[in-house]
């Protein structure tokens, strides 16, 4: 009887979200194994020298510099399911493309760049449409549960699909691995056709043009007392991960001397601590309020970044990892959580899209300038203005109403503009 109780109380009984949840974990999963072996497709069969590898994973992210604004406003403007599904399609008819490819004798570096283009684009339009359709799937005082289970599954995908798609690829060869993610992103598509459809927004009954709707979700972001220091955090916090995501293997390696197998175990580690952070957000914000439990996440992935540069080996690398990616989680699960909660349902297209074009367009930024700066000032050098980012990345929400804040009312967003 009391689990019976306990299970209708859980987010698990909500079918809605249960699909919304299923269509993400299946779809990190598949995204993840595709990680891995499109470089590997690259490098076993077309020979790309590091250069071109290299330009394989900028182009993913070149979609939401691009087009990343205007696509809120466009999410905004479409049915937020038909906008997943449209997404996950793109995504495995563009992969599909590679053992096409392959067997026709086709098989080039520009094919794979358009391939990892279009996946890019799919990723925006599906996350910007899934951080918009999830407020409307479960009550306002479940966000941060609900954001907090998502966020589970893609630390646990960070740990598991780069191991999977390794005996899938040993196994498979890279270019059939390909397949598994297009049968991911089929099955994706399938549990938002089975998410029932939302809610209709109110929306204004005059619209603007194109530009007039992306200055007004840019001033709704920039001018909102709790979304501006969020941003500006976000942005900072994500230029440093950049730099330590894309050199972290080369610190240990060139910096720790660590064997490829210490690498994953530590790596490893590190992703755990994503999931400790996953699981424990909601519970500390609950306990401690929204805005402390936000702040002392900040602290912890800046403790973990500037563990980083003073290691001396394995456990060391894996202790700042696995404390900065607690933290980040825990500041993820909490931060999408309040701009969900105080932006007004017509809005949440664009505000999502404000927050990825900076925070996500940031990435390219800090991994080119990172590896730049090895040269000038070495991989230590380097962590360690990785780690300064993160504090420096305190300061806009410590001037703010954020570490008072024990949580945001359902109708808080038009009081506090």
């Amino acid at each position: 009887m009391l689990k019976t109780t306990a299970w209708r109380r859980s987010l698990w009984a909500v079918a809605d979200y249960r699909n919304l949840w299923t269509s993400q974990t299946t779809s990190l999963f598949g995204t993840g194994i595709t990680l891995l072996a499109m470089p590997l497709v690259a490098l076993l069969l077309l020979d790309a020298t590091p250069f071109e590898i290299g330009l394989l994973w900028a182009v993913e992210y070149l979609p939401i510099l691009l087009i990343g604004l205007p696509a809120g406003v466009w999410v905004e403007r479409l049915p937020l399911r038909a906008v997943m599904i449209a997404s996950d399609l793109v995504r495995a008819v563009a992969l599909l493309a590679v053992p096409i490819a392959l067997a026709l004798g086709m098989l080039s570096m520009p094919l794979l760049y358009v391939v990892t283009f279009l996946i890019g684009l799919g990723t925006l339009f599906y996350d910007v449409a899934q951080l918009s359709v999830l407020p409307t799937l479960v009550a306002q005082d479940r966000l941060v549960d609900a954001n907090g289970k998502l966020e589970l599954s893609r630390s646990v995908s960070q740990i598991g699909s780069p191991a999977i798609g390794g005996v899938m690829v040993q196994w498979l060869t890279a270019p059939l691995a390909v397949l598994a993610d297009v049968v991911t992103y089929l099955a994706s598509a399938y549990f938002v056709l089975r998410i029932r459809k939302p809610p209709p927004v109110e929306v204004p009954a005059v619209r603007n043009t194109l530009r007039g709707d992306i200055g007004e979700g840019l001033r709704f972001v920039f001018r909102h007392p709790l979304m501006r220091p969020l941003l500006l955090c976000a942005t900072l916090a994500e230029l440093a991960s950049a730099i330590i995501l894309a050199l972290q293997v080369v610190f240990a390696t060139e910096q720790l001397a660590l064997s490829p197998a210490a690498i994953g175990v530590a790596l490893a580690v590190g992703n755990g601590g994503g999931v400790v952070g996953a699981l424990i957000a909601e519970p500390l914000a609950r306990r401690f309020g929204t805005g402390p439990t936000f702040m002392v996440s900040i602290v912890a992935f800046t403790a973990g970044s500037a563990i980083l540069p003073l290691s001396t080996g394995a456990v060391t690398f894996a202790t700042g990892m696995f404390v900065a990616y607690l933290g980040a989680f825990v500041f993820n699960v909490l931060q999408v959580s309040l701009c969900q909660a105080v932006t007004p349902p017509h809005m949440l297209g664009r505000m999502n899209s404000v927050f990825r074009f900076a925070t996500w367009g940031v990435i390219p930024i800090g991994a080119a300038g990172g590896g730049l700066l090895v040269g000038h000032i070495g991989l230590p050098g380097v962590f360690w203005m990785a780690a300064a980012l993160n504090a420096l990345s305190f300061l806009p929400p410590l001037f703010s109403r954020i570490p008072r804040l024990r949580e945001v009312a359902p109708h808080e967003a038009g009081a506090l503009l």
